[in-house]
């Protein structure tokens, strides 16, 4: 409406100043002026309703266009929100995915974790066993019985062993002689190994090299003066290693504290070397057991055979047995054969009979009848 006034105050301004225009001339009269006044305030007043008219249009244009832009407005609103929810429920659902796998992750480490902390308090323990020598031995004891045990028959072994001069062996093998029993030591020297494993130069690797060098040829001379007695004991002797890292390190690196120890019959074994070392003893005192029984076992097979000889016998008496049944049943068969034709021939004699003229009597006597038989 603000615009419809303003155009017809317009036009009204127009209309007034076209009259003051006439006034102004002068030298017409006042009925030409009224009439054109009369005609430029229709033809004003035509412009004012056109355009009113056109304002009028351009107005429900502009408010339907405003309702259709208000209308594409909220469509778009609307699949915008619906996008946005849409989205937002699948990063929810992401989120919700993500957070319950990082909580399975985070059972899974702590689970772990509470591994890692077992571990390390049994490496703890392990480290606390093999810092003592008393534990540290009592460990090696452990570990060789139970490979001793597992492979060997009881009344082969046999551990603290007591020797003929009062000295105890952790385990003592008693095979025959020769080689006869052999003693295992399940101690080693386990710090100067450290020492060397843990030195951080140079020059203390070398040290603990040597010191570790010098404890197991040691070790091994005492090995050899303990448990090997002569008349007693084997003529070698096994240091038992538990560990199969110390092993493995002493044949790497210290090939003349090897040489050394097969110099004095002193034979370094780990538990794996130990455990095949045991399964050739257990072949060997097999093949002794077999060969103590040797002769009961000779005397069970002439036994046997005797047996077979006797079997043998019986079934070729048996053999006869059945030889002679079988003779006995062809005979049979051939004395029921004669009888059986006989018969024939008897019932062949009897229909001739019938067909004579002449009757025969009632009753023959028994003389003809026995020559009859006869002659049959």
């Amino acid at each position: 409406m603000s615009i419809q006034f303003v155009a017809l105050a317009g036009i009204v301004l127009l209309a007034v100043a076209i009259v003051f225009a006439f006034i102004l001339r002068g030298g017409r009269g006042a009925a030409d002026a009224s009439r054109q006044i009369g005609e430029i305030a229709g033809r004003l007043s035509q412009m004012a309703s056109a355009q009113t008219s056109g304002l009028a249009q351009m107005s429900d244009r502009l408010q339907l266009q405003e309702r259709l832009l208000g209308k594409m407005l909220e469509e778009r609103l609307d699949r915008v929100s619906a996008r946005v929810t849409e989205t937002l429920e699948k990063n929810s659902l992401a989120q919700a995915t993500s957070l319950g796998e990082l909580r399975e992750r985070i059972a899974k480490i702590d689970a772990a974790q509470a591994n890692i902390n077992e571990l390390s308090n049994q490496v703890v323990s392990l480290n606390q066993i093999f810092s003592n020598k008393q534990t540290r031995g009592n460990f090696g004891e452990l570990q060789l019985q139970d490979l001793v045990t597992s492979v060997l028959p009881p009344s082969s072994y046999s551990f603290q062993a007591p020797l003929g001069d009062g000295k105890r062996v952790d385990c003592l093998l008693t095979l025959p002689n020769p080689p006869g029993p052999i003693a295992i030591d399940s101690k080693f020297p386990l710090e100067s190994y450290r020492a060397l494993r843990n030195a951080s130069d140079e020059a203390t690797r070398i040290a603990a090299g040597r010191q570790f060098r010098a404890d197991m040829l040691k070790h091994i001379d005492d090995i050899a003066g303990k448990y090997i007695v002569a008349g007693e004991t084997a003529e070698s002797a096994l240091m038992f290693l538990p560990s199969e890292a110390v092993y493995a390190e002493l044949h790497a690196n210290f090939g003349d504290v090897v040489e050394a120890s097969y110099r004095r019959r002193v034979f370094i074994v780990s538990p794996t070397t130990l455990w095949a070392t045991l399964n050739t003893i257990r072949a060997v005192l097999k093949d002794v057991r077999m060969r103590e029984l040797a002769d009961v076992i000779q005397k069970e097979v002439q036994t046997l055979l005797e047996d077979v000889r006797r079997l043998d016998d019986r079934a070729l008496r048996l053999q006869g047995h059945f030889n002679q049944a079988v003779e006995d049943l062809r005979q049979i068969g051939i004395s029921t054969k004669k009888v059986t034709e006989r018969a024939e021939r008897i019932e062949a004699l009897e229909f001739e009979g019938e067909t004579d003229a002449m009757p025969l009597p009632e009753r023959a006597p028994d003389s003809v009848n026995q020559g009859r038989i006869r002659e049959l």
